[in-house]
């Protein structure tokens, strides 16, 4: 069945999108969300109550797969469409156990390109290039997205300006790595960033994931280009281990003095940016010592936000067939870094309870209740009907351990 039998075929129906993943993949839901209502489709949020079911595949790790492989058998006798990572690249396991219509993310972009309106959202994502340059040793997505291909400047400007234009104060520039984005001309994230600033409108950018090999070539604009008051001073920088000696097996292309040196050079310059990394524990000839510098390293930096994950081999990849530490090691080790990480954020939260601070509405979780976002990304959920965009001063009240629950100061 072709991309153009799938979009027709799903005309006029009620459909549900189900999205595994990353913030890219909810950008390529969010596309094939305003291609399917321009065909006159009504999307709903479960598969019961759908006509069709699409399910965005992410490939990344191996529980997602099971846990997708499990819906795929659950809904296999309704009409089934699967698009994502693990389509492109992991077709064969999907087709053992369903038959489903395949949409690849390109034909999603290419249709999504040629319609003039879009879906409102409160917050707006906006993929700025897919792909990947790096050579890590464990990772599927550089299979499943290819080599790097930009949008360019005006292209990424002008989808900004529209998410603003239909309702979005929050919005989320994507990528498979941000700091590896250029421009036609050569332009960096930098520079990107820097533009945004000429933008019409009270909107604040998030910046996604960026791997620190690819931040250290651009670091002082980057970090310029941060404190600008339209981007919120929040990192993502994704470590993934602690141990120079894992770091070089995993293929990173950076040492674990060199992310340090990165944090150090944002917070001299922005003291309050908040940091958020990631951790894979159980890779590949990781042993106690490898573990225990990676807990260390999550001490010393005092990131606000640790994303866990317990390794787990993905076909086609390099270190696919490398002996790794058993299920129980792992399992223990993730939730070594998660309690570590948990006991952080309590500490940081409790130094700020009872502040008042300064924070814009960004969308609303439910009826009464909105989530408000600080400067530097701090998340502060209140009791109020407020509009998304409203910027009010508010008491942290409570430490929710994510975020805080707040009450507005008159």
């Amino acid at each position: 069945m072709s991309h153009g039998e799938c979009f027709s075929n799903l005309a006029h129906k009620d459909v549900c999108i189900l999205t595994f993943g990353c913030t890219y993949n909810h950008g390529d839901s969010r596309k094939l969300e305003t291609v399917l209502i321009s065909r006159g489709c009504r999307i709903v949020p479960e598969p019961e109550k759908a006509d069709a079911l699409v399910v965005n595949t992410c490939t990344v790790v191996g529980a997602t797969e099971r846990k997708m492989i499990r819906i795929l058998k659950k809904y296999c006798d309704m009409p089934l469409y699967v698009t994502g990572c693990m389509m492109i690249v992991q077709r064969d396991e999907i087709c053992a156990v369903c038959n489903p219509g395949f949409i690849h993310p390109d034909a999603i972009t290419e249709e999504y390109n040629r319609i003039p309106h879009r879906t409102p959202h409160e917050t707006g994502i906006v993929q700025i290039g897919k792909g990947c340059r790096g050579t890590c040793t464990y990772c599927i997505t550089r299979y499943a997205r290819g080599s790097p291909v930009n949008h360019t400047m005006g292209e990424i400007l002008d989808e900004i300006r529209t998410c603003h234009e239909n309702g979005a104060f929050e919005i989320r520039l994507c990528a498979q790595d941000c700091s590896a984005w250029r421009g036609e001309d050569h332009e960096t994230l930098a520079d990107l960033l820097s533009r945004t600033g000429d933008l019409q409108g009270s909107f604040l950018i998030r910046v996604g994931m960026m791997n620190p090999a690819t931040v250290l070539p651009i670091l002082d604009p980057v970090i310029e280009s941060f404190s600008s008051s339209r981007v919120f001073r929040f990192v993502h920088l994704p470590v993934q281990s602690g141990s120079d000696r894992i770091l070089s097996r995993m293929g990173r292309g950076y040492t674990r003095d060199e992310f340090t040196s990165i944090v150090n050079e944002f917070r001299k310059k922005i003291p309050d940016i908040s940091i958020a990394t990631d951790i894979i524990t159980g890779f590949p000839g990781e042993d106690e010592e490898d573990f225990q510098a990676s807990i260390d390293l999550i001490s010393a930096v005092q990131p606000v936000k640790v994303n866990i994950t317990r390794y787990s081999p993905r076909p086609h990849t390099l270190i696919a067939d490398a002996r790794a530490p058993t299920d129980y090691v792992r399992k223990v080790r993730s939730r070594k870094v998660q309690a570590h990480a948990e006991g952080l954020y309590h500490r940081q939260n409790r130094s700020l309870l009872g502040r008042t601070i300064c924070v814009t509405v960004t969308e609303h979780i439910r009826p009464g209740s909105v989530l408000c976002r600080s400067s530097n990304y701090t998340g502060v959920i209140v009791e109020s009907d407020l509009p998304v965009g409203a910027k009010v001063r508010v008491c942290l009240v409570e430490d929710r351990m994510y975020f805080f629950s707040g009450e507005l100061v008159s």
